[in-house]
C-alpha cells in the first residue's frame, strides 16, 4: 500500500510557519449570531491547510482523504474542510462525523478552571473520543453515553451541498451536537492549558482518525496541554489512543470485535481502550504535547 509520508516530510517547517500566520483568520461566518469564540480560533484556511499537511503525513489506515470540523468551546462550528479535489473524494458521511468527534472531544475534556470549592480538575482532564470507546460499551461505565447528546439534523443536513467543505460549509455558526467513542477527536487548548475548543477529524480507520486529528491539533499548535490530566498514562500524550483491550476468556473481542456475534468486546485493563485497527501505526510516537 502507498502511502503519504513523503509528501508532508519535507514540508513541515514550511506549514509550521503557514499555521502560525493563519492562526488568527476566520472564515466568512466564523463569528456567527451568539457571541461565540470561532473568531480566536482557526478559520477555514488554517484548518485545512493543517489537516492537508496531517493526511500527507500519516502512514497507517486505508490512505484515504480526510475530513476536518473545528468547534468552539461552546460547540459552535468555526470551520469544516477536506483533504480531496472535491467534496465526494473522501467519504460523504465523515463530514458530520467529524463534527460529532470534535463536539465530543470539546463535550467532555476540561482544563483548570473546573477546579473550585474543592470539586474539579485541578489540572484538567483531556479526554479524546478514542478513550470513551471502552466505557461506553455495554456493561461500561459510561454506557449510554453515545445516545445523550443527539446531532443537531437541522444543522449537518442543511443545503447546499456545494457548500460543504467550505469556508461557507452549512454547520458554520452553529451547534451540531452529538456524540462520537471512536478515534478522532481531541480537545484543543491554547497557551496556558486553557481550553478553546476541539477538532474532530473522520474519512479512515478511526486510529488513522486519532493520529491525523494529533497532527492536525500540533500544527495548528493548540496542544498546549503538557501537565493536563488524562487517561493515557503517557503524560507527553495524555489524551492519547489506549490500545489495551485483551480477549475476553472465551477468546473473543481481543480487538474489540466479537466474531460469530459472540464475546463482545475484550476487556480494556484502563477501562478506556479503543481496538486495533487495520494496518495501524504507532500512536506512542506522535509528537508530544506542548507546556
Amino acid at each position: 500500500m502507498m502511502h503519504k509520508s513523503s509528501v508532508g516530510a519535507s514540508k513541515g517547517a514550511t506549514f509550521a510557519v503557514a499555521f502560525l500566520c493563519m492562526a488568527g483568520t476566520s472564515s466568512a461566518d466564523d463569528t456567527g449570531a451568539g457571541g461565540n469564540a470561532c473568531k480566536n480560533l482557526p478559520g477555514y484556511a488554517a484548518l485545512k491547510a493543517a489537516l492537508v499537511a496531517a493526511t500527507a503525513t500519516e502512514t497507517s489506515g486505508l490512505n484515504n482523504q480526510m475530513w476536518g470540523t473545528i468547534v468552539d468551546r461552546d460547540g459552535i462550528v468555526c470551520a469544516v474542510a477536506f483533504t480531496g479535489v472535491n467534496r465526494g473524494a473522501q467519504w460523504p458521511g465523515s463530514r458530520v462525523i467529524s463534527a460529532q468527534k470534535a463536539n465530543t472531544a470539546n463535550a467532555f475534556s476540561l482544563d483548570a478552571s473546573s477546579n473550585s470549592g474543592g470539586s474539579g480538575q485541578p489540572s484538567g482532564l483531556a479526554l479524546s473520543t478514542a478513550n470513551l470507546y471502552s466505557a461506553v460499551q455495554p456493561g461500561g461505565s459510561l454506557f449510554g453515553l453515545q445516545f445523550s447528546n443527539p446531532v443537531n439534523d437541522n444543522v449537518a443536513y442543511d443545503g447546499p451541498s456545494a457548500h460543504y467543505g467550505t469556508a461557507n460549509d452549512p454547520m458554520v455558526g452553529s451547534k451540531i451536537g452529538g456524540v462520537n467513542v471512536f478515534g478522532g477527536g481531541l480537545a484543543l487548548y491554547a497557551v496556558g492549558k486553557k481550553i478553546v475548543g476541539a477538532i474532530g477529524v473522520s474519512g479512515d480507520t478511526s486510529c488513522a482518525d486519532h493520529n491525523i486529528a494529533w497532527r492536525v491539533r500540533n500544527n495548528l499548535g493548540l496542544d498546549h496541554l503538557s501537565g493536563v490530566g488524562g487517561v493515557s498514562g503517557d503524560v507527553a500524550r495524555p489524551d492519547n489512543i489506549i490500545f489495551d483491550i485483551v480477549a475476553n476468556p472465551d477468546g473473543t473481542g481481543g480487538t474489540g470485535q466479537a466474531p460469530n456475534g459472540s464475546g463482545g468486546v475484550g476487556q480494556s485493563a484502563s477501562g478506556f481502550g479503543h481496538p486495533k485497527c487495520l494496518n495501524t501505526s504507532a500512536s506512542d510516537t506522535l509528537p508530544p504535547v506542548q507546556p
